[in-house]
């Protein structure tokens, strides 16, 4: 009897020692894992979130980031599926980690491994080809390529984007000669002839938009800087999906934690700087909540079945 008391105060004492903890929260730093190098939307607007999250509770907050290669965003989410859920590390994923992760097979990411606090930015994803390709728009390319090995470059084959492409080829009745993952898909990829067409955004290439071809967008609406570009659902209309990024915590992080985030993260992205992003770039910058956030998700894993038809 005295041993289960013993253990039973243990247990008593462990709980209240989580509860206190989550109470106090933020007592020590915190982490914001964006999985791809700095320079894009994601890695911008996170770096705001950390760095007003910051300066609100006055703990050392940062964006680390963790590019995977052609892993694409999946070791960089490993890193936080691995954490202890008490809010210290932060994951910023694009939509292929919760939608199209959990059916690749690995053995640590399921469709509750994490919990959304809410989805922030729509890229303005483009598919996009040198400025002198012998080809205008996705039709012209794809007839191209019946003759024509092009080589098509994305950030990670099972990410949303790129199989939105390997779609679009499928549904136009052509076969990409070759594709690679990278890092890095700027005005550098198209002008070295490392890619022949590149599936970016177009925060990357803003720097050229002038010189390059924007071919099609991966938007449910057309681009205002590239508003000439059809969007892949006009030319397909099965396509018809945005492409997003959330911050996303470990399933079991407690809801003050996760309250405590969700209300500088919004107040951050209603700031003026982070909307001036949003103008800057064509992206859309905005706060979904964890409900409609987790919704979005579920509608997307079903659009997502209907790409992966179209790729068989």
């Amino acid at each position: 009897m005295h041993k289960l008391l013993t253990l039973a105060a243990a247990v008593a004492v462990g709980v209240m020692s989580s509860v206190a903890s989550a109470a106090d929260y933020p007592s020590k730093p915190v982490s914001f894992i964006v999985p791809f190098p700095p320079g894009d939307l994601e890695d911008v607007l996170t770096r705001m979130i950390a760095e007003d999250f910051q300066a609100a509770h006055g703990v050392a907050s940062a964006v680390i980031n963790k590019p995977g290669g052609g892993g694409g965003p999946f070791p960089g989410a490993e890193f936080v599926a691995n954490a202890d859920p008490d809010g210290s590390v932060v994951g910023s994923f694009v939509i292929g980690v919760p939608v199209v992760g959990p059916n690749i097979g690995f053995d640590w990411l399921d469709k509750d491994t994490f919990e959304p606090l809410g989805i922030f930015v729509t890229y303005p994803f483009i598919l996009a080809a040198a400025g002198d390709a012998p080809y205008d728009d996705i039709q012209g390319m794809a007839d191209h390529a019946k003759t024509n090995e092009l080589v098509l470059g994305h950030f990670g084959a099972p990410l949303a984007p790129t199989q939105v492409s390997f779609a679009a080829a499928g549904a136009l009745g052509i076969e990409w000669g070759s594709e690679a993952a990278f890092d890095m898909l700027d005005c550098n990829t198209l002008a070295s002839g490392d890619a022949d067409v590149i599936n970016t955004t177009i925060q990357l290439v803003l720097p050229c938009l002038d010189k390059i071809k924007v071919l099609a967008s991966i938007t449910n609406e057309r681009i205002s800087l590239a508003p000439d570009a059809p969007t892949m659902g006009e030319v397909v209309p099965a396509l018809d999906i945005s492409l997003w990024n959330g911050l996303f915590v470990t399933k079991g992080t407690s809801d003050h934690v996760k309250q405590t985030l969700i209300a500088s993260a919004k107040k951050t992205m209603a700031s003026d700087r982070a909307q001036a992003v949003g103008t800057n770039t064509g992206a859309l910058v905005y706060w979904m909540d964890a409900d409609d956030a987790a919704a979005q998700i579920a509608k997307d894993r079903n659009t997502m079945v209907t790409i992966g038809e179209l790729t068989q």
